[in-house]
């Protein structure tokens, strides 16, 4: 498996690719939202010379985004509540996020969003979403640890149009989240030799929550009932 500039987040690289195809990004200034997400930070680097912002919620996802930027500079990363920021009104002219604000604060994460971006600014987003209405009692025990609140697919757009963006574009990027379970699985397994007694204990919890839904959507068909929708939007 190789994992280089790979994003591990459900949607892998396809959101970002999406993205680009869809709209000039130039130099923008940027917001990204989300634990994960410093491959994402990289690829907009590589485009922009403009400063980008990154915020996460924890220091350990601080720390782990740190070491996977390294050198790479243009990137300002903090910890902040991702429903009250430090931001500026209408300060972005893009905010990106991947599968990071799924959950049960998802309103009032989207009404700061569209505090902090600016008018006609762009919002790309990633949700989990439920690819049927009625689901099995198993794939709604993997929402509810991982404190996933997901929209039929079919309803994701007009949530987000019901808080005043209007869509300049839409992907389902369902079939991507086979091959994100199985990296992210393996890669965890593969780290596990180099971590302390306590790190172990930690990331023990986490691989077997991953190898359990990896389980679940390959093998007991959770992958007719779980996808994973990117939309492009624009602030009006």
């Amino acid at each position: 498996m190789n994992t280089k500039n790979k994003i591990l987040l459900p949607g892998l690289n396809e959101q970002i690719i999406f993205l680009q195809s869809r709209i000039n990004i130039g130099d923008s200034k940027i917001l990204i939202i989300g634990s994960n997400s410093g491959e994402i930070a990289k690829i907009f680097c590589a485009k922009n010379s403009s400063q980008i912002e990154l915020i996460v919620e924890d220091y350990e996802s601080l720390i782990n985004t740190k070491l996977i930027l390294d050198k790479t500079k243009n990137v300002n990363i903090k910890i902040m509540s991702f429903e009250h920021t430090d931001f500026n009104d209408g300060q972005f002219d893009l905010i990106y996020t991947q599968a990071s604000i799924s959950g049960s604060n998802r309103k009032s994460i989207v009404k700061e969003i569209k505090r902090i971006l600016k008018p006609d600014g762009i919002f790309c987003i990633g949700e989990i979403v439920k690819l049927e209405n009625e689901i099995p009692t198993f794939v709604n025990d993997i929402f509810e640890s991982s404190d996933i609140v997901p929209f039929e697919i079919s309803k994701l757009e007009n949530y987000y149009l019901e808080r005043n963006f209007t869509l300049i574009d839409s992907k389902n990027l369902s079939n991507t989240l086979s091959e994100y379970y199985s990296n992210v699985s393996e890669l965890l397994k593969s780290k596990m030799k180099d971590l302390s007694d306590n790190e172990k204990s930690y990331y023990k919890k986490f691989l077997n929550k991953i190898k359990h839904e990896s389980h679940a959507y390959i093998k007991l068909g959770a992958d007719r009932f779980i996808g994973f929708k990117s939309l492009i939007l624009k602030k009006k």
